[in-house]
């Protein structure tokens, strides 16, 4: 057997180059780990919040800081099929674009106005330097239109917070000036939420027949809002069976709001001034939520169906056509009586003996959404305002909408015959 002779073939590239390849590759590597792993570890901390009828606001790196752009402009916001309000908002929309970053975060944001008249950004519940807090003539020159400012600070806490106009407060709330500001926390939470929805909670004045919220009022509102929509405008809230659902509320609003599921009960677990501790919490089917102050609650979303959520107020629940009308339940109305009463209360129409309950469908002035409205599986939903459904099915591939539940067989109540 003939031994082998050994290769005298000479080696693709050197051993120099080889090494000085190796270097450069390493440094590539470890360069382009350091751009992406922040972000991907951040990506693996926190669940991104939904907000329902609204969106997130983008934001670009710029050497380690985080940045992002708010435009404080005039919008016109659909309240649901038939009804367009004018606002006023951020980046086209009322409420604005929900902001989310990471506690330890430099943040920076660029705000332009272009209002017809000046304003400011006030960081609300968020601890940062006096200078950054946003109230125009106190900590800061107001933002005149068509003028960029700029505002940066670094998050030192996590929770759900807001931001809104310390400007001409009372006309710029009233008009939709205002979003959340969600912070996450640098540590991963356990248990994870595998859902997270934010739901701004708002009052508007808007006279029937017109467009434009009058901002003078200051305790008769007309029209109440989930993140400026109302039933049956209002995306219904969909979850898989068995997910762990966060759903944080905040009130920019002139009343506080009791929100109320039906067919569970939850926790409430913080609130804009920070966690609250598990020896506190207790199950609960309401939780209010104050003037200024966001609350968060969570449950596990263990019962399939369409379960109703919506504020506990019950005028809150009904649209503009409910307001301001005397009430007559009980007495009967002939043609003569309701036309006689229209001369004193223009636009009256009557209620008859026995409620409102039939009369959705009265004629009503332009752009001006009937008192309850909206249709369910079973007939009409008689419903306004603050009101959205809870959709919670097993076996979901998509949270799109899934349609009106199909409940098992002998599962809902059902007419019989009277018992003696």
């Amino acid at each position: 057997m003939t031994p082998r002779r050994p290769s005298h073939r000479r080696p693709l590239i050197s051993t120099e180059v080889y090494m000085k390849f190796h270097r450069i590759l390493s440094v590539l590597v470890i360069a382009l780990a350091a751009l992406i792993l922040p972000r991907f570890a951040h990506a693996q901390q926190y669940t991104p919040v939904v907000t329902p009828n609204g969106s997130t606001l983008p934001f670009t790196m710029n050497n380690g800081v985080k940045e992002f752009r708010l435009t404080a402009e005039p919008v016109k916001r659909e309240f649901a099929p038939g009804m367009i309000v004018n606002a006023w908002g951020y980046n086209g929309s009322t409420p604005g674009p929900t902001i989310e970053a990471v506690e330890g975060d430099r943040v920076r944001f660029f705000v332009t106005n272009k209002l017809p008249e000046r304003t400011s950004v006030h960081w609300h519940g968020i601890l940062l330097p006096n200078g950054m807090d946003g109230v125009a003539g106190l900590n800061q020159p107001h933002i005149e239109p068509n003028e960029t400012y700029v505002y940066e600070f670094t998050l030192k806490q996590n929770g759900v917070f807001m931001y809104h106009p310390h400007s001409d407060e009372m006309v710029q709330m009233a008009m939709g000036m205002m979003g959340f500001f969600v912070i996450h926390p640098k540590v991963p939470e356990v248990p994870k939420v595998d859902r997270h929805f934010v739901v701004m909670l708002h009052e508007w004045f808007v006279e029937p027949g017109t467009a434009t919220p009058n901002p003078n009022v200051m305790t008769d509102f007309n029209l109440f809002t989930f993140n400026s929509r109302v039933w049956p405008g209002t995306d219904p809230w969909v979850v898989k069976k068995g997910e762990r659902v966060r759903f944080s509320f905040g009130n920019l609003s002139m009343d506080s709001h009791p929100i109320h599921v039906h067919g569970y009960t939850f926790e409430e677990v913080s609130t804009d001034g920070g966690p609250v501790p598990r020896s506190a919490r207790r199950p609960e089917t309401t939780v209010n939520v104050p003037v200024g102050s966001t609350r968060t609650v969570e449950m596990v979303a263990n019962a399939e169906g369409d379960w109703a959520f919506h504020c506990h107020k019950s005028h809150h629940t009904m649209n503009a056509m409910s307001h301001d009308v005397p009430n007559m339940l009980g007495v009967k109305q002939s043609a003569s009586l309701e036309a006689r009463v229209r001369e004193i209360l223009p636009g009256y129409m009557a209620m008859g003996e026995s409620g409102m309950g039939n009369m959705m469908e009265m004629g009503r002035p332009k752009n001006t959404l009937p008192m309850m409205t909206g249709d369910g599986p079973f007939g009409p939903v008689e419903m306004g305002g603050m009101f959205t459904v809870l959709k919670v099915r097993a076996g979901l591939t998509s949270y799109a909408d899934p349609g009106w539940y199909k409940h098992p067989e002998g599962t809902v109540a059902r007419k019989v015959e009277a018992t003696k």
